[in-house]
């Protein structure tokens, strides 16, 4: 008897900042095929902009009901607080879904949630299918996960006592152990010989025999994405982590965010270059919003990572909404928050 075929099953989706997560979220309610989802979104920060652009996707099932954002936290972090609260108010409903889908913030360890499914009141009903781990191939290829050996150097010539680590590998690495299927995402932005270089360094970070998938924009079928049935909660040893010797804990002190204001702008394109700027001068790991152009009735959303940006006109300004534009920013503790915003607001004068 497959003591797993009365849960309802559940899909992790995890993978670092501006790697395509929401993305493939939004592929997956597009091509539900009758399947009712619930989708659970945790961002890093005090106000998120995922769960927002899921909502509004305009398919079936995506809103307030069946979207559910919980921000400025890590449910890594808050799961008795936060997540344990929440699937069971979805259990609870007359009609509980046919699939859950967790949407984990860009900084978040897979593997603590994981363990959540073994609470009494979530196991019985809960089985995690599978963690998808989303990685954004063409950062990897650029050695963005990857030490500086310069700078390993540098850091131990100054201490030779100090014990270096590198937060942005860890939780990548982590992301990526605690996966049963990879989704090397952005795959059109990388040659075949890029590609195979991105999957074999992925190999060599897998603890296991992972199968690697390559997409653009999340497009993947259905049956690639869900029916894995890992019951990864009973698997917990095969997922290593960095962080397995503080019992799951896990600080985002390497981590800081603000959110920028944006009035009116006129020229998205100066805005975008400016924006670049910016997050090349200050290492920024992501940039996203909203926000009002001039005589333009809809919406433009903007995406960065690191330097790469795109931006989309979404949906229209509702009646009587503010035509106010808002920037999460996302990097390193410590990172020059004056000047990101000093540059932010030379852009805003486009």
């Amino acid at each position: 008897m497959n003591l797993h075929a009365a849960k309802i099953p559940t899909t992790i989706i995890t993978g670092f900042l501006g790697a395509g997560k929401t993305t493939l979220v939004r592929h997956i309610l597009e091509t539900a095929g009758g399947r009712r989802f619930a989708v659970i979104v945790n961002e890093f920060g005090s106000r998120g902009v995922d769960g927002e652009v899921l909502q509004t996707c305009g398919f079936e099932g995506c809103d307030e009901t069946n979207i559910i954002e919980l921000a400025n936290g890590c449910l890594c972090c808050t799961v008795a607080d936060d997540f344990v609260p929440t699937i069971e108010a979805l259990l609870g409903r007359p009609n509980p879904p046919d699939y859950i889908i967790i949407e984990t913030s860009g900084l978040a360890l897979p593997k603590p949630l994981i363990k959540a499914f073994n609470w009494p009141s979530i196991r019985s009903r809960l089985t995690v299918d599978g963690v998808i781990a989303v990685v954004d191939g063409p950062a990897v290829a650029a050695g963005r996960f990857a030490d500086d050996p310069e700078e390993v150097a540098r850091q131990r010539a100054a201490d030779p006592s100090l014990d270096h680590d590198n937060p942005l590998a860890e939780v990548y690495e982590d992301q990526i152990r605690a996966a049963d299927l990879v989704v090397v995402n952005k795959s059109d932005l990388l040659s075949a010989d890029e590609l195979a270089q991105v999957k074999q360094m992925i190999d060599e970070t897998l603890p296991r025999a992972v199968k690697q998938v390559a997409a653009t924009n999340g497009k993947l079928s259905l049956d690639v994405l869900l029916g894995l049935a890992a019951a990864a909660e009973d698997d917990l040893a095969a997922r290593p982590s960095h962080h397995d010797a503080e019992d799951g804990a896990h600080e985002h002190d390497d981590f800081d965010s603000f959110i920028v204001p944006v009035a009116e702008i006129s020229a998205p394109a100066a805005f975008q270059a400016r924006l670049e700027a910016a997050a090349a001068a200050h290492d920024v790991l992501r940039i996203k919003g909203f926000l009002a152009v001039q005589d333009k009735p809809l919406r433009l959303e903007i995406q960065g990572v690191g330097t790469r940006f795109r931006q989309d006109f979404t949906r229209p300004w509702a009646p009587g909404e503010a035509r106010e534009g808002h920037l999460v920013v996302i990097g390193r503790t410590g990172m020059d928050r004056a000047g990101i915003e000093a540059l932010i607001a030379g852009a805003n004068r486009a």
